[in-house]
This record gives C-alpha cells, sequence and structure tokens, in this order.
C-alpha cells in the first residue's frame, strides 16, 4: 500500500461532488458542453464586483517594499479591525481586532477551530443535512461528527439535538443559510438552541461550543435575514469567506471570529493562532487581506442567482417535484421521485443533467441542484427535469 490505509478509505467514500463534476466532464467531451446541463459543483459563476478590481489594481500598484514579509499569525492588525468593525455592526455586539484571526478560506477557519478545541474522540454534532467535509475536518483533529436529522422542512430539530449531546459533546457546527438545502434558521430557532447548549454544558460540566459556518451569510431572497449569532449565544465561533460574498473562491481567504463574551476567549484565540501556524496555514494570503480591508460589506449583485432560483423552481415544481423553496444560498434540495437518489441521479445523467445524490450530504431521498449557473443551463434542462420524473415513474 502507497498511501495510507485511512486516506484509501476516505478516497472511496470522498464527496459525491467532486465525483459528479469529474462525470460531467466526461459528458462534456462526449455531448458538448453546451449539452450538458451541470449543476452538481457550488462555485460561483458571477463576476465580483467592480470594487474588487478596482481595489486590488490600487493595492498592488502601491505595494511598497516589505509588504511581502512575515505578519502575525492571526494576520494584519488594519485587517482584523476592519473585518471587527464590520461584524460589529452586523452582529450587535462590540467585536475587536483581538477577537479575529484571518484564515485561508472557511474550510481553513473551521478546521483551525477544530483543532484548537478539539481533544481525541470529542464529538461534534451538525444537522443533517451538511457539508460533507465537516467530517473530515472532525477527523483532522481526532474528533467525529455526528449528524442529527432536520425536521422535514430542513429546520433544525431541537429534540434530536438534545438527544444526542453526551459527555464527549464539545461543539456544534450550524450552517445557515444551508449548503444543500439553502435553509435559514430563524432567530427563535437559534434563541432556544443557545438554551440547549447552556443547559446541556452545565449538566455536563463544560462548554459546549456554536460554531456557526457561515459563507452564504450574504445570499439571501425575499427580504430573509440571517440571525446574528453573537447576540444569541456568547459561546459562539463565527467562521466565513468572501468565495460567495465578492465571488472570489480561489483566493481561499476568509476569517474566524470569536464571541467577545465567550467565557475561554483568551484561550481560543490563542489555540486558533497557534492552530493557523502549526497546521501549515501559518497565515492567510498577505494581498487579499489587503483588498478585503477595503471591502467590507460589499457583495457581488445576486439577481442573477434569484432569477435561476425562480425559474428552476418553477419548472420543477410544474414536473411534478417536491422540495422546499430555499431562501439562500444558490442550491435546491428536492425530493427524489423515487427512494433510491444514486438511481435518481444517473436517470438525470441520462438527460445530461447533473446533480448530487443526497445521500452525499447525510439525507437519502433527495439530491441537490447547485443554480450558480448561466441562465441558459437551467432553461434548457427543464425539458430533461420533465423527462427524468416521467421515466422515475414508469420505472417505479
Amino acid at each position: 500500500m502507497t498511501i495510507a490505509s485511512k486516506i484509501e478509505t476516505m478516497i472511496t467514500r470522498s464527496s459525491w461532488i467532486r465525483k459528479m463534476f469529474e462525470e460531467g466532464a466526461r459528458l462534456k467531451a462526449e455531448h458538448g458542453a453546451e449539452n450538458v446541463y451541470d449543476f452538481s459543483l457550488g462555485n460561483p459563476n458571477l463576476p465580483p464586483p467592480k470594487e474588487f478590481y478596482e481595489v486590488i489594481t490600487d493595492t498592488v500598484k502601491n505595494f511598497k517594499p516589505g509588504d511581502n514579509a512575515y505578519m502575525p499569525n492571526p494576520g494584519y492588525p488594519h485587517v482584523r479591525k476592519a473585518v471587527a468593525d464590520y461584524l460589529t455592526e452586523e452582529q450587535g455586539v462590540g467585536v475587536s481586532a483581538d477577537e479575529v484571526v484571518m484564515t485561508c478560506g472557511a474550510g481553513g477557519g473551521l478546521n483551525v477551530v477544530l483543532k484548537a478545541i478539539l481533544d481525541p474522540c470529542d464529538e461534534v454534532i451538525t444537522p443533517a443535512p451538511f457539508f460533507v467535509e465537516y467530517g473530515f475536518y472532525a477527523d483532522n483533529h481526532g474528533g467525529v461528527l455526528k449528524p442529527v436529522p432536520t425536521n422535514d422542512d430542513f429546520t433544525l430539530n431541537l429534540d434530536a439535538i438534545g438527544d444526542a449531546v453526551t459527555e464527549k459533546t464539545k461543539a456544534i457546527i450550524i450552517n445557515s443559510p444551508n449548503n444543500p438545502t439553502g435553509q435559514v434558521y430563524s432567530r427563535e430557532s437559534l434563541e432556544k438552541l443557545a438554551g440547549l447548549l447552556k443547559e446541556k454544558g452545565e449538566k455536563i460540566g463544560r462548554t459546549i461550543y456554536l460554531i456557526s459556518d457561515e459563507p452564504y451569510r450574504k445570499i439571501v431572497y425575499d427580504g430573509v435575514t440571517v440571525p446574528s449569532i453573537f447576540s444569541i449565544f456568547p459561546e459562539s465561533i463565527l467562521i466565513t469567506s468572501y468565495s460567495k460574498d465578492i465571488s472570489i473562491p480561489g483566493e481561499r481567504l476568509g476569517y474566524a471570529a470569536v464571541n467577545p463574551n465567550a467565557t475561554h476567549k483568551a484561550s481560543l484565540m490563542a489555540g486558533m493562532t497557534l492552530a493557523n501556524r502549526i497546521l501549515g496555514f501559518v497565515n492567510a494570503p498577505a494581498l487579499m487581506q489587503r483588498v478585503v480591508a477595503r471591502l467590507q460589506g460589499v457583495k457581488t449583485d445576486i439577481t442573477p442567482y434569484a432569477e435561476n432560483r425562480k425559474i428552476l423552481s418553477n419548472g420543477l415544481e410544474e414536473a411534478g417535484y417536491e422540495f422546499i423553496k430555499p431562501a439562500g444560498a444558490f442550491y435546491l434540495f428536492p425530493k427524489s421521485p423515487i427512494p433510491d437518489d444514486v438511481e435518481f441521479v444517473r436517470i438525470l445523467q441520462e438527460e445530461l443533467i447533473l446533480g448530487v445524490p443526497g445521500a452525499g450530504f447525510g439525507r437519502p431521498g433527495h439530491f441537490r441542484l447547485s443554480y450558480c449557473v448561466d441562465a441558459d443551463t437551467v432553461k434548457n434542462a427543464i425539458p430533461g427535469f420533465k423527462r427524468a420524473i416521467e421515466k422515475a415513474g414508469s420505472a417505479s
């Protein structure tokens, strides 16, 4: 064996998203890219806002000697202050630069936080369906991911969360707006979750952290707002990235922020700063830190996402699919017309449509469609969706 057996096992159960992306490459080569409708990967297809180009050009133009030197591991102080000032406004809680660590995207941020808080065999709860990488991230640092079911409309099932808490529980990861469902958790449900975590934490004699993964926070529809996690629960950590906000996923830039009212704030920040270094991230990219410091609150125009959501929802509803209309992000998570979601995704492939089985997100019986694609892809795929559900009906 040339690689670790653990990694070899992980490869065999690795992300369905990537598998479908690779299948898409094969189909495009065979049928032509314009004839394949690829909803497999949540890769933002909108350009960054014009301010991004202006700021990055000005930043590069005004680079000075020493601007590429080493920096403090949590990031440049002026960048962290810019983020903290914005968070103070967004969260309604006073945040300082000393509570922010700049990270290599939200994925980097999650790994930094989990490295800092997990002991071997500690458990991390997450509502299912969930972003599949959470399991790998927890395992990276000796932890165990414990998925719990959500309600039928993908809202938080507080009873299931409460039942999942044990003496080994260290944190819960929530993702709102959610990938893959687009659900946004209400303030009322988050307040109840906060009460539950406080009660359970006191019972088992340890802090249970609420880790809020929020890369889709600014992609919401119909006047929906994402509640402030810092104003709800003091033992909280917020993680996000600029990948979706300003459509720069390849730049791998984000941050993790500790609630200023957290009981062990100083230890958390020290642990996260050390983890940022010893995991090999060291610090977030220097150029992009300087750029986003001047872009706080800026976001790309999500009108095309909203239009795609409307077209896709209307088309699938007319064809007979069942789904919860997403309040945010750029995903639709319909029920599979047949119990076997993997088989139905294969039926979609016959129509040159690429989706991802719900099994890959811990919720079999559904499939995910990512509508961050051009409008023609959505419009031209609708007839294929209709034929696929008819085929599934005939087969069943």
